[in-house]
């Protein structure tokens, strides 16, 4: 057995009830490594074409790492790989917690869950061994309710959770996937993948720790990260992704009023700093990890009352339920918080597709007819808060809105088609491409739609700061200010491989990267060969992050999806308004340049922007160009 891994990956199918266990060879996960390359292997092996998302034909793939559960910061992550229901194309989101270790200490690197269950059931793992238990009495509780019920069922305090909520069972396209009642698989839809397939939850306990190759050069490792702790992470530690607000807001790229302005007046009661002197009550973690971003904020007073268990706020949250919608009241964001973690929803999808009924609303091409007689003016906290709820529950006006941004305005129709900020269907993060112009062009691009973590962001190339980390990358020419020309591509797709290769070996990436973060991609290295003691390269490990691009595009091609379907919305293309950002807007023709020069980089074919048998080859996965037929 490989150090690191259990060595044992789990093939659950919920029509026949049977459980089986694989053991790979060191080949294989040598290959794949983990997370999202993992999850890719088994979606194109086991998800036949044309699957429906929501049918018993999709598979659900849990992966973790090889550092999962190691003593050591940013290592305890799953990811969770689907075809997704929000965009039809591959699906693929993160979450970190005490989930990922616990899973690994109880002896699975991985599981592959087939099927629909005939009535509800959940997963219960524990020291190598695993059963399918009835989950009727636990269908239609918020996620509070459901893990403390399971916990005291099956008599374990210490059991960790993966679940979904009402959102996931009722197929709100945008449901994720919760462990800790505040930590998400967010994106993509992941939790009404599980909802399909009647799997309520994945419980984890176990004691088996796995075991570094190189313990030594693990704590050598994680000593150096204590040591520059403050030094290189200080503030993400003490303000969270919060800090986030008021920096974009100087910047003008607070994605407002949604997204016709970079600044939003009141900015300053959603910041992080303004949290962290009012409302939070403490910083939590994930397991083994010193930076402690995490929020758990609680509001006994007043009309938005929040509970502490379902954490607190990012700053992807305060934007959508703040800023995209023009809501300056801290308490009511954190309560939609708290409904999306309650119920199992992606804050990011939630608060966008608000933000977009909003301008709808003020532009009157919906009306009080349409929501329920909710007056969805932006700023309107109280009816921000309702429609979320509305959405969790798919009550009313909600039923439509749970379906997501794009497919409700084809649905409407009205002209509420050019409000909605999408790619792929899925709503745009919190960063915006007229500031950060190659925002543009990854957002595009990205298999499983518009994502802020897929790549570095323009002010690393741009800023004094990061030289050193991004030379790592042979990235050492920075550019101007909001160019988009070939060196910026290339440091778009080259920091793309990178964070790829993150969500493969499955780290944080607000730890681990090749930018702003605690350890830089050459500290990856030594961990990889800490964990394994594979004598790995940092070369081997971007091919790593190159060939997980490639399966997805690959898995999108077998869909019938090409480059026309990477397509950003028109929003970009008009100018903003107010702020420093006043009259930014993206260059129509300087992005279809970028294009071109991305897909010729990247070695995909110029006309279908997707990836030629000979490069599938070059990546060891010529089977993938077999599956395809090329």
């Amino acid at each position: 057995m490989v150090k690191g891994y259990a060595g044992r990956i789990l093939h659950v199918d919920l029509t026949s009830g049977k459980l089986e266990v694989e053991n790979p060879s060191e080949a294989f996960y040598r290959q794949y490594m983990g997370g999202s390359a993992m999850g890719m292997y088994y979606a194109l092996r086991h998800i036949p074409a044309g699957a429906d998302p929501l049918g018993p034909e999709n598979v659900l793939i849990l992966t973790l790492g090889p550092a999962t559960g190691l003593p050591i910061s940013g290592n305890s992550r799953v990811t969770a790989t689907a075809r997704s229901p929000l965009t039809g194309a591959i699906g693929d989101a993160q979450a970190g917690g005490f989930w990922p270790a616990e899973c690994k200490n109880a002896g699975f690197d991985a599981i592959v869950v087939k099927g629909r269950a005939a009535k509800p059931v959940y997963l219960w793992l524990h020291d190598g061994e695993a059963e399918l238990r009835d989950a009727s009495h636990l269908w239609g509780l918020v996620t509070g309710e459901a893990q403390a019920k399971i916990r005291e069922e099956l008599a374990e305090p210490k059991a960790e959770v993966l679940q979904i909520g009402p959102a996931g069972e009722n197929g709100v396209r945008f449901s994720c996937i919760i462990n800790m009642c505040n930590r998400a698989n967010g994106r993509t839809g992941m939790g009404a993948v599980m909802g399909a397939k009647r799997l309520k939850a994945v419980v984890v306990r176990g004691h088996q720790r796995p075991e570094a190759a190189d313990p030594e050069a693990l704590r050598a490792l994680a000593r150096w990260g204590l040591d520059n702790l403050e030094r290189r992470v200080g503030s993400l530690g003490k303000y969270g992704t919060a800090k986030t607000v008021g920096n974009q807001q100087a910047d003008g790229g607070l994605p407002s009023y949604n997204w016709t302005s970079g600044v939003m007046e009141g900015y300053d009661k959603i910041t992080g700093q303004t949290m962290y002197d009012t409302i939070l009550r403490e910083r939590d973690t994930c397991f083994g990890c010193a930076v402690r971003c995490k929020r758990v904020v609680e509001v006994k007073d007043g009309p938005f009352q929040v509970d502490p268990l379902y954490g607190g706020p990012e700053y992807e949250t305060l934007a959508t339920f703040g800023s995209y919608c023009g809501v300056s009241d801290l308490a009511a964001i954190s309560k939609a918080n708290e409904l999306c973690n309650k119920y199992g929803m992606d804050t990011i999808s939630c608060g966008a597709t608000v933000a977009w009924t909003m301008e709808c609303f003020e532009k009157g091409l919906i009306t009080a007819a349409d929501t329920d007689g909710l007056v969805l003016n932006f700023g309107n906290a109280e009816a921000m808060v309702k429609l979320t709820e509305k959405i969790a529950k798919r009550e009313g006006f909600g039923k439509l809105l749970g379906e997501g941004s794009a497919r409700a305005a084809a649905q409407l129709g009205r002209g509420t088609e050019a409000c909605v900020v999408a790619c792929k269907k899925q709503e745009y993060p919190a960063h915006m491409p007229r500031v950060k112009r190659t925002l543009a062009l990854i957002y595009a691009v990205n298999p499983f739609g518009a994502d802020h973590m897929s790549h570095e962001h323009d002010p690393s190339y741009e800023e004094d700061g990061y030289e050193a980390y991004l030379a790592q990358l042979d990235l050492k020419d920075p550019q101007p200010t909001r160019s988009l020309n070939a060196e910026k591509v290339r440091f778009a797709l080259h920091t793309q491989w990178m964070y790829s290769c993150l969500d493969s070996v499955n780290v944080c990436d607000f730890v681990w990267g090749p930018g702003w973060q605690l350890y830089s991609s050459n500290h990856l290295v030594e961990l990889v060969r800490a964990a394994t003691g594979w004598d790995v390269s940092l070369y081997e490990l971007v091919k790593l992050g190159e060939r997980r691009l490639n399966m997805m595009r690959a898995f999108n091609a077998r869909e019938g999806m090409s480059r026309h379907d990477d397509v950003p919305p028109e929003r970009i293309f008009a100018p903003l308004k107010g702020g420093p950002s006043d009259g930014f807007k993206v260059d129509r023709d300087e992005l279809a340049r970028a294009f071109d020069t991305y897909y010729g980089m990247a070695g995909w074919d110029a006309s279908s922007g997707n990836p030629p048998r000979v490069k599938l080859e070059e990546l060891g996965i010529a089977w993938v160009a077999d599956l395809l037929g090329l």
